[in-house]
């Protein structure tokens, strides 16, 4: 089975960077013929206790990246479209703070500290939004992720929720939250 390096080797090769943030079928389908199921036995070995650290936490910072980028954005690219894709973000999350709290986070190159955050922009929880925020502020050379942090947390503060993920996971839209949709709103 594909390890922690295979992940970070993929995801970080120039063929995929050019993917990144970006919704296509065939990079989608090759992520889910890769890595499905690497993905779901880690997503598998950390339920039920996600607030134990997974064995990769303990090898590297790059090694608990791996294990972050399979929990929160191979399921995005595996599972697009469904309530798959938001499946494990408690788990990504965990993990994410985990790491954060220990500050392994500085010790990853400016290109894959960003992914270590992203469970935190993905969070429909305003202070995991503000801790994405800062840390982006502080730990990033990048403003474009820091820009994108705040677009987000400004989300979450005016609506509490993604909108755009209401249709898939068959949350009620609020008017406000259509009128926000119809106007071109948030879509990432």
């Amino acid at each position: 089975m594909k390890g922690a390096e295979d992940i970070l080797r993929f995801w970080f090769g120039a063929e995929a960077k050019k993917h990144w943030f970006k919704s296509t079928d065939a990079f989608d389908a090759e992520i889910r013929q890769e890595f499905e199921a690497l993905a779901i036995a880690l997503a598998a070995d950390q339920s039920g206790k996600a607030s134990s650290p997974h064995a990769w936490e303990k090898q590297s910072p790059e090694a608990h990246l791996a294990l972050i980028i399979a929990l929160d954005q191979f399921p995005r690219n595996m599972y697009r479209h469904t309530p798959a894709a938001f499946a494990w973000d408690a788990l990504a999350l965990k993990s994410a703070k985990r790491m954060i709290s220990r500050k392994t986070d500085i010790h990853l190159t400016q290109t894959q500290r960003p992914f270590a955050y992203m469970p935190l922009m993905h969070s429909e929880n305003l202070a995991d939004q503000e801790d994405c925020v800062r840390l982006c502020d502080a730990r990033l050379e990048d403003g474009n992720t820091l820009k994108f942090a705040e677009i987000h947390r400004d989300v979450i503060a005016r609506f509490g929720r993604f909108p755009h993920r209401n249709k898939v996971l068959g949350r009620q839209t609020t008017a406000e939250e259509q009128a926000f949709l119809n106007d071109g709103g948030f879509s990432a």
